[in-house]
């Protein structure tokens, strides 16, 4: 049972995700929030597993609520779900701690298969969305000297799956590819956000690139 809260101020929006995803039965959803602060108090009085988060909302807005929330219950996983393509936002949204990135022109089935994603320790993005990161792979960056330390921190197997990571593997397709299971592609993922002090995936393949650890033109 995955346990969700709804973070929207349009309350018609909300409600009409609240009622998708009570359709689900692995699905709960266990609070919902009109801003950023009443999304802060809902989760520390309900500790949820997932929160969807909008952008754009009065009193405090998203990127701040998340950028709190991650601050204080790190093991909270948040995925903006927003009409905002901004590139400004999707990056701001990453370096906060977003776990995922959805616009809101989503189809339902769309949007149960991206929650079904984060169980499986996955980033949901939407389509436009991994294309805009995907683009900013490819921009030369000022700050990409490799740092001889966390080269030799990780493992020949953890650059391997960072590289399958960059190229937008699940963990079922990265644990097919490297004949292990998905658990231990999972326990690899751990170890590696650890060593880097990131928080997700995303960050991770963005970093990896940046930084040279992984050729995403290979």
């Amino acid at each position: 049972m995955l346990r969700i809260l709804l973070v929207d101020d349009h309350v018609l929006f909300r409600k009409g995700v609240a009622a998708l995803l009570a359709s689900r039965p692995d699905i709960q959803v266990i609070g919902e929030a009109n801003d950023g602060l009443e999304a802060i108090e809902v989760a520390r009085s309900t500790f949820p597993d997932v929160i969807l988060m909008d952008i754009g909302m009065p009193n405090c807005n998203g990127l701040e609520a998340t950028r709190r929330i991650k601050r204080e219950m790190p093991h909270i996983q948040i995925v903006m779900l927003t009409v905002s393509d901004d590139d400004q936002h999707l990056f701001e949204a990453i370096k906060c701690g977003a776990h995922g990135y959805l616009l809101k022109d989503l189809e339902p089935h769309q949007l149960y298969s991206m929650i079904e994603s984060i169980s499986r320790g996955e980033a949901p993005l939407s389509g436009a969305i991994a294309a805009k990161i995907l683009k900013e792979f490819t921009q030369p960056s000022q700050d990409s000297n490799q740092d001889p330390e966390i080269i030799d921190a990780l493992t020949e197997r953890e650059i391997n799956i960072l590289e399958l990571v960059v190229e937008g593997m699940t963990n079922k397709e990265i644990a097919s590819s490297l004949v292990i299971s998905e658990n231990t592609v999972k326990i690899h993922l751990r170890n590696i956000l650890e060593k880097l002090h990131l928080q997700n995936r995303i960050q991770a393949a963005v970093y990896a690139v940046r930084q040279g650890l992984v050729d995403k033109n290979s």
